[in-house]
């Protein structure tokens, strides 16, 4: 009978593809819905983008000219194209960390069994996540206000200031106050990714650790992080892409001001191709080409994380 098993076996390992797929045509079958949605929402945009990139269009007339590469090496000489682009990049080394960390030390409280009310406090931290930005940003707004905001009236009641000092309409301050904002709306996600991740630890490491008299700090330094480490990649990877999307946050807020200090790729792109300034056209080629330049950069930091992700897990099996 083994001997029967082993050469059925290898029949199956000897089948061609064809075979295999029409083996499995069934379960191919279940997995055309989420093709077609993946290619009407995702994969045809990102050609279509290349095609208008190529294009001096508008985007609102029938009328468009095909200029090659001609957009790519106008953006090369635009200086708001590397502004833009610095500045999403600074804005994700600005609010990952901090919101990485901030995520794990919240993590490893509320996962102590022993702490009471740990669920209304998840729930608390959780609810800026589920709350819309459109609201968020409105309420900042009047919250930071320079006039009548409450958080320049506690600030000048505490003398921690002189004077009322105008978060969002300060140049220097605008996009530091509005990484603040957004570190203190997104926490509560890396907190439950972090949880999820101190799930992995075994209760009876906890339970041997308290047996012997070893410190909670020690704990978590010595047993907790080395176990947790590998999942910083993937929250670090999903955080990142997170902060490089944060248009709708800003186009509430600020809308790219004052004088483009808190304009990132996305503002930018939105600017150019539906909302240009100082009475020029829209310029959807123009738009599309910094468009496939920014995607083409967060797909480098994608596969640069996910080979990451591979050595760690390469060295935990070595390991083991």
């Amino acid at each position: 009978m083994a001997a029967i098993s082993h050469i059925l076996e290898r029949g199956a390992e000897g089948a061609t593809l064809g075979q295999r797929i029409w083996k499995s045509r069934i379960d191919y079958l279940f997995l055309i819905p989420g093709m077609l949605v993946f290619g009407a929402f995702i994969f045809w945009p990102m050609i279509a983008s290349f095609y208008y990139s190529t294009l001096d269009w508008t985007g609102f007339g029938a009328h468009s000219e095909f200029i090659g590469l001609a957009n790519y090496a106008e953006l090369l000489n635009d200086e708001f194209f590397y502004s833009a682009f610095k500045r999403s990049f600074l804005f994700m080394l600005a609010t990952v960390p901090f919101q990485m960390i901030v995520g794990l030390m919240l993590a490893i409280v509320l996962n102590n069994k022993l702490l009471k009310l740990a669920t209304v406090f998840r729930a608390m931290i959780f609810l800026p996540v589920v709350s819309p930005v459109a609201v968020i940003a409105i309420v900042m707004v009047l919250m930071l206000s320079p006039f009548n905001g409450p958080i320049n009236g506690f600030l000048i009641e505490t003398h921690l200031v002189s004077r009322a000092v105008d978060l969002l309409g300060s140049p220097q301050m605008v996009l530091w106050t509005l990484a603040g904002i957004f570190v203190w709306k997104w926490t509560g996600i890396t907190l439950v990714y972090w949880l999820a991740a101190l799930q992995t630890v075994p209760d009876e490491l906890y339970e041997a650790a308290k047996l012997d008299g070893v410190k909670t700090w020690q704990v978590i330094m010595h047993i907790v992080l080395p176990i947790v480490a590998p999942f910083a990649v993937v929250i670090g990877l999903i955080s990142a892409i997170s902060a490089l999307n944060v248009f709708p946050l800003i186009q509430a807020t600020t809308q790219g001001g004052p004088f483009f200090s808190s304009e990132v790729m996305e503002v930018y792109i939105f600017r150019t191709a539906f909302a240009p300034s100082s009475g020029q056209f829209p310029r959807l080629g123009y738009a599309s080409a910094a468009g496939v330049i920014f995607g083409l950069s967060i797909m480098a930091l994608t596969i640069l994380q996910v080979i990451a992700v591979r050595r760690v897990r390469r060295k935990e099996a070595e390991n083991v």
